[in-house]
């Protein structure tokens, strides 16, 4: 189902943010990652991955070394050409497609399909539900969706602060956010100050869900939640953890 309405979101990564958002990954996180899928997804050679606001292309270039075919899709043209230009020096089986998701075109069924980094939390609930639907068409009936988030309920109210400070790199970046309802979200101003004094502000927003409202529109979309953990090494998810990934499973036919 393709949407045009504006997202307040489609345009965060623009900008100076595209290398504040590579520096807050630390260290051996995507190839962990990157493992857990492999793991969770029981994938095998030349098996297909479909990895949904691929960024800079963390997972997809690390699942296209490990022999995977991977289809990497993102709506900023920068990252979408830093993939490419990466999948071809290094020949790796990675399409990078510069498109909304909401309004791309797959054209094959995946045994993984991944939506990481929280990206999940930018659609408000028609959106997650269209998103979803969209998902389940295009998933093996033996595959995984794989969703990586911070903005569940049961960590967004838990850990909510108004304002945070960070020096990231050469940044000194501001957070402030204010909790809303109806829906529930988080919206939020990042004001992002460069060595030289350049500042760029940025706004967002997160819909909040809690584990139940997700489980509902999983179903709606013909889905259902397997796992939850809380480290790509599979603890088990538990009240105050600050990140879940979602193990999500096709229904039976």
């Amino acid at each position: 189902m393709p949407t045009t309405a504006t997202n307040i979101n489609d345009h965060f990564f623009a900008g100076h943010y595209q290398e504040v958002w590579r520096k807050l990954i630390p260290p051996g996180l995507s190839e962990v990652e990157c493992d857990f899928v492999q793991a969770e997804a029981q994938l095998q050679k030349d098996d297909r991955v479909l990895d949904l606001m691929c960024g800079y292309g963390r997972h997809a270039l690390e699942l296209g070394r490990r022999g995977y075919q991977v289809t990497a899709v993102d709506n900023q043209v920068n990252y979408i050409n830093e993939i490419k230009t990466a999948a071809a020096a290094e020949k790796l089986p990675v399409d990078a497609i510069e498109s909304g998701v909401l309004n791309a075109s797959y054209a094959h069924a995946y045994k993984a399909i991944l939506c990481m980094g929280n990206s999940f939390a930018f659609f408000d609930k028609d959106e997650a539900l269209a998103l979803l639907q969209k998902v389940a068409a295009h998933l093996q009936q033996d595959g995984r969706l794989i969703i990586n988030t911070w903005m569940i309920a049961e960590i967004a109210i838990r850990h909510f602060q108004e304002r945070e400070w960070h020096q990231v790199g050469n940044y000194k970046y501001l957070l402030e956010y204010r909790f809303h309802f109806h829906p529930s979200r988080i919206e939020s101003e990042h004001t992002l100050v460069t060595s030289e004094g350049t500042l760029e502000v940025l706004h967002g927003v997160d819909y909040i869900f809690t584990l139940n409202e997700l489980e509902n529109l999983l179903s709606a979309a013909g889905l259902r939640l397997r796992d939850v953990y809380s480290t790509p090494k599979k603890r088990k998810f538990k009240m105050g953890d600050n990140r879940a990934y979602l193990v999500i499973e096709k229904t039976q036919q």
